[in-house]
């Protein structure tokens, strides 16, 4: 089979290598979409943490069971499957509560080991999840949507409630949809003026803010002096999640969600004035998994507008790169490995 290895940052090539062979407790997934998040982006780029090459990325994936054993949860040959790629230890005392999510061992496939730009790939079995009421396109972005209903789950939303998303990148849009899921209501807050409008579109967003333009007086303004009482920031950039401090209501929230490799300062007297809670929000666990299956089999979410741009396994090596350009206007990436798309991965569906 082929392989997108990323030998190095800014050098993709395809590498042939074999097949991976039978082993108990995992099956074998002939891959069909790759979504292309900015962890890939990152490690593109050479600026990933704790990242080694050469590394076989890709990690929002879904595919065809090629095979598999017979095991608890009724998975067979054929059926359609999303991954999900956080492969934590199951025995350490964090696993043992539940919190899988943030295992101290944690090995994310396409980050810590190769992921899924392949034609197979060996995955524990429970680490996948029936899709078969999907298509292949909503499959692939159930792992990023999930990381948005995890964020929203940790902060306890209640209906009616506003609610701030700093960051209108595939992750916080993800995070729009689902505190909407929860009744609240939704402020978009980017520095892009195209994003924001795919917010407006794409998420159904109340009110969005231009971050250039002044934004506590922009959204003093819009929630008419009551600002929201949870502000998510999905930027992953230091300087926005700093300014985040002063956006929520007293006795408020704020929920980062995009990680960033630095310190956060914050003014303490603001921070105890306002009686705030500060929560981070990692990965995902199964349960926000299965949610984000549930809302994306009522048919609400849009997967096709929320997927802006597509190529197939053959072009990939060629088009990644200008995905990344300031004028490509990508939301969501997406690599197409079934017959349709035009690659040579082994299984159609």
């Amino acid at each position: 089979m082929r392989a997108i290895v990323c030998e190095k940052p800014k050098k993709f090539r395809y590498m042939d290598m074999q097949n991976p062979k039978p082993e108990i407790g995992k099956a074998i997934v002939n891959i069909k979409r790759i979504g292309i998040c900015g962890t890939d982006i990152h490690a593109y780029l050479g600026n990933q943490p704790y990242f080694d090459y050469p590394r076989i990325l890709g990690h929002e994936l879904a595919g065809v069971i090629d095979s598999i054993e017979e095991n608890s949860l009724g998975l067979k040959k054929g059926d359609q499957v999303a991954v999900i790629p956080y492969l934590e230890c199951g025995t350490c005392a964090t696993c043992k509560k539940g919190l899988t999510n943030c295992c101290p061992n944690m090995a994310v496939m396409g980050v810590h080991q190769d992921g899924g730009m392949v034609e197979q790939l060996s995955v524990p079995i429970q680490h996948l999840i029936q899709t078969n009421e999907l298509t292949l396109d909503e499959s692939a972005i159930l792992e990023p949507l999930s990381i948005g209903a995890h964020a929203v789950r940790r902060s306890d939303i209640q209906q009616g409630e506003s609610v701030l998303v700093i960051g209108a990148g595939p992750i916080g849009l993800g995070v729009m949809q689902f505190a909407k899921q929860k009744g609240a209501k939704v402020i978009s807050m980017d520095m892009n003026e195209e994003r924001l409008a795919f917010a407006k579109q794409w998420a159904n967003v109340d009110k969005i803010i231009h971050a250039t333009e002044d934004p506590l007086q922009q959204l003093q303004k819009v929630t008419n002096e009551e600002l929201p009482t949870v502000v998510f920031d999905a930027t992953g950039n230091s300087q926005s999640m700093m300014q985040a401090f002063n956006y929520p209501e007293n006795g408020g929230k704020i929920v980062f969600v995009g990680l960033v490799k630095s310190d956060i300062t914050f003014s303490d007297p603001l921070f105890h004035g306002k009686e705030l809670t500060l929560m981070a929000s990692r990965n995902a666990t199964k349960e926000d998994f299965e949610w984000v299956l549930q809302v994306l089999q009522s048919g609400v979410i849009d997967a096709e507008g929320f997927i802006t741009h597509r190529t197939d396994f053959n072009q990939a090596v060629d088009v990644f790169g200008t995905w990344i350009q300031p004028n490509s206007s990508v939301v969501k990436a997406m690599i197409d490995c079934s017959s349709k798309g035009g690659s040579s991965c082994n299984t159609e569906n």
